[in-house]
């Protein structure tokens, strides 16, 4: 009996564990502006979330426990899959900024907008100043 509550009780504890880990980073991710570190922050989340779910299934299956098993392995997959579409994604924000700041100008809704260097703290910038 004893061995069995303590099964159940290390389960519920890994369970538990998991949870607190995805939920945990989600707040930290809403305070990000730009779109490609935002969303190497959801790759790292979903990346962390698949290593948990994996230590889950390898507990269950060391604890032979096909619940914690199952429940783990499809975290995993399910976290895998969230992480290539976030990196897939990631690296087509990346090739739209760089397209649009290797133009020199570009008009929009009658507007003509000419790209300007600025040097802020040392470090080079670029933005687009509207002209008429």
């Amino acid at each position: 009996m004893r061995n069995k509550l303590t099964s159940t009780f290390g389960g519920l504890i890994a369970i538990a564990a998991a949870t607190g880990a995805m939920l945990a980073p989600i707040s930290a991710s809403a305070q990000s502006r730009d779109d490609s570190s935002h969303r190497q922050q959801t790759k790292n989340q979903w990346r962390n979330i698949g290593i948990g779910s994996a230590a889950v299934g390898l507990f269950g299956l060391l604890k032979h426990d096909n619940t914690l098993t199952f429940a783990g392995a499809a975290g995993a997959l399910y976290s895998a899959n969230r992480y290539e579409q976030d990196r897939k994604s990631q690296s087509k924000i990346d090739h739209a900024r760089a397209d649009m700041f290797s133009r020199s100008s570009f008009d929009r809704n009658g507007h003509h907008y000419v790209r300007k260097t600025v040097t802020k703290h040392g470090h080079k910038y670029y933005q687009f100043v509207r002209r008429d």
